[in-house]
């Protein structure tokens, strides 16, 4: 999901940079002091499923976990996996630096999607149908987030189109993990903190 320095044109990263900016700006301003804490849990659970990479053919997939980031933290989802992705950059040379704002931009964008989606579904079902929509916004995304890596690549030009393609193919088992994981752990939070989910709720738009 990293994509790395040099492989964008300078207008995909100046635009994506700019659009995750603008995500940053509006996840901080819903950002409250009693969130912080499931934020930065968050996004330290980003960071560590992140580290396992699994190799498929020529390339590697790893957890993301932006689906359940999204889902409890709404647009707050973007300054969490900013923190998330820096850390991952200057500590192991994931990603680069110049991309940092496109790989942010194909992660937490799709977190707030799936959270604008099936947050209140979420929300308002009982634990196992909310988990159950929870895992359908955990796979849709990963989905989103795949597609969003294809066309930053494609965008840059036509060579990309065949690595555009092998991301996608290769993220489908990421999918079905990422479903049920956030399903499991959407249950258990509806269990010990339903409260996080009401508060998400009242920043909706």
């Amino acid at each position: 999901m990293h994509i790395v320095d040099g492989a964008l044109s300078n207008p995909v990263v100046i635009a994506g940079t700019a659009m995750a900016i603008g995500g940053i700006a509006m996840g901080l301003k819903q950002l409250t002091l009693e969130r912080i804490p499931a934020t930065g849990i968050l996004s330290a659970s980003f960071f560590v499923a992140a580290l396992i990479h699994v190799p498929i053919g020529p390339s590697s997939v790893h957890l993301v976990l932006n689906g359940l980031a999204g889902l409890i933290l709404g647009w707050a989802a973007f300054p969490a996996l900013f923190v998330g992705l820096l850390l991952q950059t200057v500590f192991f040379g994931f990603g680069g630096v110049t991309v940092i704002g496109v790989n942010l931009l194909n992660i937490a964008a799709p977190a707030v999607l799936a959270w604008l989606l099936f947050g209140r579904l979420v929300e308002r079902g009982t634990p196992m149908s909310g988990a159950i929509w929870a895992g359908v916004g955990g796979s849709f995304s990963i989905a989103a987030t795949t597609i969003c890596v294809a066309f930053s690549l494609a965008l840059t030009g036509d060579e990309f189109i065949p690595a555009a393609k092998l991301v996608l193919l290769a993220h489908i088992p990421v999918m079905v993990i990422e479903a049920l994981l956030t399903g499991a752990a959407v249950y258990l939070v509806r269990q010990v903190r339903p409260d996080l989910f009401t508060a998400v709720k009242g920043v909706a738009p």
